[in-house]
């Protein structure tokens, strides 16, 4: 699938959906940055129960 997207078309279907959106991402984004919880890759956790999956066989 090769879909073009305009930059002049918003998802939007007005300028205060847009801005609250934008509100939400922020918080989202800023709330994930302040997480003190240790961050892992998803490559990790998969080599993780792939081993535990291993370890049952």
């Amino acid at each position: 699938m090769n879909a073009e997207f305009s930059p002049i078309v918003s998802a939007f279907e007005n300028e205060d959906q847009a801005v609250s959106y934008d509100r939400w991402l922020r918080a989202k984004v800023q709330a994930s940055l302040n997480d003190p919880r240790l961050n892992v890759s998803h490559e990790w956790v998969m080599a993780e129960r792939r081993a535990l999956i291993e370890s049952k066989r």
